[in-house]
């Protein structure tokens, strides 16, 4: 008999593919924050749950990664998870002051993406499309009911400047620049 897991769940576990593995986590992962209640949209889940790992969930969810891959471990009767391996993983935005290029003058963009993701769609695309259009040293706006990790990590990949500033538990500021 196999005793190899049907999933080892890590940080870089797509959401999509361990709720396919383990539908019962689902519970799981809202019990532990609210705002994963967003993966029963079948949209979002289609969508945002296929290229979203658990280190970015984390992050959304404002919740440690190695407790959350802890947790959901436990859970399935995997081995225990080492935090060790969750410091490797990105830590995403840094809090507190603001980088120099953040000028408010240099925003020529801004997009309110609460009503979009309120209604199952997802603001990626049109982000992109927005920042591919900005000047070295112009600034995008984006508005969102939590930290958007995988547009985040996207923008960043593509060599734009990311900050994100928390104004409450549901109104998250991130600032895109062009170098």
């Amino acid at each position: 008999m196999d005793n190899t897991p049907k999933l080892l769940i890590t940080p870089q576990t797509k959401v999509g593919e361990l709720l396919d593995t383990y539908p019962e986590l689902e519970a799981v992962l809202i019990e532990i924050t609210p705002a994963f209640k967003k993966l029963r949209n079948p949209v979002l889940r289609r969508t945002v749950a296929r290229v979203t790992s658990l280190a970015q969930a984390a992050r959304v969810g404002n919740v440690p990664v190695a407790d959350l891959i802890r947790t959901l471990r436990q859970r399935v009767g995997q081995p225990d998870f080492e935090a060790d391996a969750a410091a490797s993983v990105s830590a995403g935005t840094s809090p507190g002051t603001a980088p120099d290029w953040m000028d408010q003058d240099a925003i020529v963009g801004s997009l309110d993406a609460r009503p979009l993701i309120d209604a199952g769609e997802q603001p990626l695309g049109r982000v992109m499309q927005e920042l591919r259009q900005l000047e070295p040293g112009q600034i995008f706006e984006l508005l969102t009911p939590f930290e958007p990790a995988p547009l985040i990590d996207k923008a960043a990949a593509q060599g734009y400047g990311v900050w994100t500033v928390v104004r409450s538990t549901d109104e998250y500021h991130t600032y895109f620049v062009a170098r």
